[in-house]
């Protein structure tokens, strides 16, 4: 990598970390090649300062853990940009939340279970369905299925319900057409949440399921390549 282009990552390092502590709305306005780009100067702490208070923080990890940052991390960003907006106009329930080098689509678990149950509701099923579409156009990338409950019950019991929910997406996405060898699947029962347990609505935010989508070894290495060019 020639100077000029480590002088402009650097430079873009410090401006995105400025804007991190000094600008709430400027973080809110900035998309997925700029935040890519940010994740190698700022690390965990600035990734979760970017997305705020909407997912756990093994989604968060599981973005930093594979990030590269600079100018391969903005270019990841890029695709990661255009891949989200189209999981929001295809997938209704879903909440997409842009994190740098990811995506994380979020639905509450209402929506795609009956209380205290895995088997998925037939919405549910047609929402999967199209995100498995969009996933599917974009075959570069790992999948990591996140289920997350309240805090109403043992931690015993909410464990093994977090993992059969995320597990139940991860194997309807598969009968859909989605690679298995993609997706890895973890419960979180109520560790991770994010939102008051002590209040109903916030019970209800935490009841969820997050969807990570992060570049495999193959975007990655193309992204290196053409930074380096």
């Amino acid at each position: 990598m020639n100077i000029k282009k480590n002088i402009a990552i650097f430079g873009l390092a410090v401006a995105t970390s400025s804007m991190l502590f000094s600008s709430c709305n400027t973080i809110k306005s900035m998309n997925n090649t700029q935040k890519g780009a940010a994740v190698g100067a700022v690390g965990g702490a600035g990734l979760g300062a970017l997305i705020g208070k909407k997912a756990g923080n093994t989604a968060v990890g599981a973005i930093v853990g594979g990030a590269l940052g600079g100018v391969a991390g903005g270019l990841i960003g890029k695709k990661m940009d255009k891949q989200a907006a189209e999981i929001e106009r295809t997938v209704d329930g879903a909440e997409v939340v842009k994190a740098g080098e990811g995506i994380i689509v979020k639905f509450d678990s209402g929506i795609l279970f009956g209380f205290d149950q895995t088997a998925l509701q037939p919405e549910a099923k047609t929402n999967i369905t199209n995100l498995v579409k969009s996933l599917n156009e974009n075959p570069d990338t790992d999948i990591l299925v996140i289920g997350h409950t309240d805090n109403k019950g043992t931690d015993q019991y909410n464990q093994g319900l977090s993992e059969r929910r995320a597990e139940a997406v991860k194997n309807y996405a598969v009968s859909q057409g989605l690679a298995s060898g993609r997706v890895k699947t973890e419960g979180k029962s109520f560790h991770e949440p994010i939102a008051d347990n002590d209040t109903e609505d916030g019970r209800a935010k935490n009841r969820r399921v997050e969807i990570v989508i992060v570049a495999n070894d193959k975007m990655k290495a193309e992204a290196k390549q053409e930074a380096s060019m």
